[in-house]
């Protein structure tokens, strides 16, 4: 090595570079855009000997090697001496190359064995020999020469395929257009350093590469110009001096500058490094050359350049650099979080289970309850609907708010006939006879449309439809008493609706309950578990619930169709209160029937008066003479005191051990319960809490990549700490 050499890396520099190392031994070149000096530009226009120039490394001369893809030339200190050289591949080949790819590394001990691992590099890229059937031209893989010594500098190089200008049989359009995406892509890099090469062959106005640096670095911050083969410009010609004021920055502007070389000429390939440079500087000691800054030409002057360059851009990166880091840090710790608990064994996947059993019982429970502290129930919508999606969480609220619009339509339209006030009603009973039948108008259509509509009867259409009853069920009974069997014929006539009722409230809940629990999984459980939850445990759990439900309205109403039967004394109390109108009637119809009118103070006045006569003879006008219609006002009258007795009885029952019992205060231990989670088979917790193989290779893949940054930051702090204790 030079002494020369030495230049392209202060301490300074070497301290800074050092972090870089580091993080790109940690796996973070990957993830993170590292700082790097890329070397670009047409084909042939000296890309190769300018960087074999820069780290005084021969690279091999073979034909075609080093341009059909991108080289990495990895420059690392070691105590020992070692060249290795691997294939990064293209990420968008499949698996099975990749791993293919990856597997390729060679070590060697000197540079002369380098050109015959290339070239095995190359066919285990695929790419075949230049002109053969079926070869390709250039590859997205990159090849890593890492060369690692105890006087090289710590730097990472990159040598790119050259930019064609036209297709020809062994570079098609497709190539033309593979290596302008290679290149681009690590052009716009915004920490790497852009060696445009151009050569003073050809006019620099037609060297693609030079458009692509304005439109990628369009203020030239990171682009250094090289300009190569100046020994091949006529001396004092204005060609020569264009070139010339190129190199002075008074064309293409630069703010990194532009940099003039001398490579070898094909006279010179067998120079040795200290040769070449010799040659250099005699060549740049002569004719307009001399005017040129000693800055701006030269391979040692160049690698003061890069030294500063280098470390004013890496100093500038690196407070970048650590802030990418972080900021990918934590987006591959929520990446991480969003794909839930690691599950690939059963014991993670049951425990897994569990915790969310837990949280879904307390959830369960809480709303069962009433309590609606946790943070899963939310706000209220006060200007939805109780039962509404939107309220559904807080579900005793709902289910109470049913049961009482159960309640409502038992009252309105629990009864198949809306018989009209007798003289046996009090006017309690009428307004709220006349209150019911407002109500039931004021219903309308909405959810209620189906249920049934009672039909309205007079007093007299009432009596009658009794008396069709009676006469249909007489028994061995005296005149004017009625059948005990009449009272169950007209109740359950009467009450035949309750079923339908009953069945339609049971349905309402059984769907609130289901809309919640999904709501409840939605809100607990990963994505791919709510199905598999449903189909396995929940669906089964409601429909078994639903199931008993049905079965225990089925005996709630088998003993409504038994002979009717209570020991409640409302019965009794609101028969007697009945008979007790109905006769405070008769007497106060029969006494303004017998009042009669008197003198008083010699006829000058009258006053009224019971006549008794009269006042008997209305009385006994007043007596039911039709046996028939006098048991059936009796048994009406009956009927309806035994159905507002038993309405209330059947609505407390479908509430508390239908609906409650088992639709409502069983779902904390029926859904998915640590008792549930604890029966299930080891195939079933396998089936729910699987991890797709995806989602493990994808957990693998940040559990790594969070692994790196999480060492590239601490890195990076030591490293930083170390130099600010200096």
């Amino acid at each position: 090595m030079t002494d020369s050499l030495k230049a392209l890396q202060s301490d300074d520099q070497r301290k800074v570079m050092d972090i870089v190392d580091k993080l790109r031994r940690t796996g973070l070149s990957g993830i993170v855009e590292l700082p790097q000096i890329v070397v670009c530009g047409d084909q042939s226009s000296g890309k190769s000997s300018v960087l074999e120039a820069i780290t005084e490394i021969p690279f091999p001369r073979k034909e075609n090697l080093c341009t059909r893809f991108a080289t990495e030339i990895v420059l690392r200190r070691s105590p020992s001496s070692t060249i290795r050289i691997t294939i990064t591949p293209d990420k968008l080949r499949p698996k099975l190359e990749q791993v293919k790819l990856r597997s390729f590394s060679r070590s060697i001990e000197d540079f002369s064995q380098l050109p015959d691992i290339i070239e095995d590099s190359t066919q285990v890229m695929g790419l075949g020999k230049v002109g053969q059937i079926n070869s390709r031209a250039f590859s997205r893989d990159v090849l890593s020469v890492e060369i690692c010594g105890p006087d090289r500098p710590q730097l990472t190089l990159v040598d790119l395929p050259g930019l064609i200008h036209a297709a020809n049989k062994a570079q098609t359009e497709a190539d033309k257009d593979l290596i302008l995406d290679i290149v681009k892509e690590y052009m716009k890099n915004p920490r790497t350093i852009i060696l445009a090469v151009i050569s003073a062959k050809n006019d620099y106005a037609n060297q693609i590469i030079l458009s692509y640096c304005q439109q990628i670095d369009a203020k030239g911050r990171r682009t250094l110009g090289i300009v190569t083969k100046p020994d091949f410009l006529r001396a004092g010609s204005d060609n020569e001096g264009s070139w010339i004021d190129l190199v002075q920055n008074k064309d293409i502007y630069l703010e990194r500058g532009w940099h003039m070389l001398k490579n070898r000429a094909d006279n010179e390939m067998g120079f040795s490094f200290a040769q070449r440079n010799e040659s250099e500087t005699v060549f740049f000691s002569r004719g307009r050359y001399v005017d040129l800054p000693r800055e701006c030409v030269g391979i040692d002057s160049l690698r003061e350049r890069l030294s500063k360059l280098l470390l004013n851009h890496l100093i500038k990166e690196l407070p970048s650099l650590r802030e990418e880091m972080s900021m990918k840090l934590q987006t591959t710790t929520d990446d991480i979080s969003n794909l839930g608990e690691k599950r690939s064994t059963l014991s993670e996947q049951k425990m897994m289970l569990m915790k969310m059993s837990m949280r879904i019982n307390d959830i369960l429970k809480s709303a069962v309850k009433g309590h609606y502290d946790n943070e899963f129930f939310g706000a209220m919508d006060k200007k939805a609907a109780v039962d509404s999606t939107t309220n559904l969480r807080r579900l005793r609220a709902a289910i109470q708010y049913l049961n009482l619009r159960f309640a409502e339509n038992m009252r309105l339209r629990g009864h198949k006939h809306a018989i009209g006030a007798g003289p046996g009603d009090a006017d309690f009973d009428i307004a709220e006879a006349e209150k019911a039948e407002e109500d039931l108008d004021a219903q309308g259509g909405g959810d209620s449309i189906l249920l049934p509509t009672p039909k309205k009867l007079s007093r007299k259409e009432g009596i009658a439809w009794v008396q069709t009853v009676l006469e249909r069920s007489r028994g061995s009974e005296l005149p004017g008493n009625f059948n005990p069997q009449l009272i169950s014929q007209l109740f359950w006539e009467q009450s035949a609706p309750w079923k339908e009722i009953a069945e339609d409230h049971i349905a309402k809940v059984a769907r609130v309950c289901k809309e919640f629990i999904y709501t409840v999984l939605r809100h607990t459980a990963p994505t791919e578990f709510q199905g598999r939850l449903t189909n396995l445990i929940v669906d089964a759990a409601l429909a078994q619930s639903l199931q008993e439900c049905k079965e225990e309205l089925a005996k709630v109403l088998t003993s409504k169709s038994r002979h009717p039967m209570t020991y409640n004394h409302y019965f009794t109390t609101t028969l007697q209160k009945q008979r007790k109108m109905k006769h405070s009637k008769v007497n106060e119809k029969a006494r303004e029937a017998s009042l009669i009118s008197i003198p008083v103070n010699g006829a000058i006045t009258t006053r009224k008066v019971i006549d008794p006569n009269m006042m008997e003879k209305a009385l006994e006008a007043s007596i039911q003479l039709d046996m028939d219609k006098f048991s059936s006002e009796e048994a009406l009258d009956s009927c309806r005191a035994y159905y507002k007795d038993e309405m209330k009885f059947f609505i407390n029952c479908v509430a508390k051990h239908v609906i409650e019992r088992h639709l409502v205060e069983t779902l904390p231990e029926k859904i998915l319960s640590p008792l549930v989670v604890h029966q299930l088979t080891d195939k079933e917790i396998e089936f729910i809490a699987a991890e797709p193989p995806e989602t493990t290779q994808q957990r693998n893949h940040l559990e790594n990549r969070k692994a790196m940054l999480e060492k590239g930051i601490e890195t990076f702090r030591e490293a930083m700490g170390g130099i600010k204790h200096e």
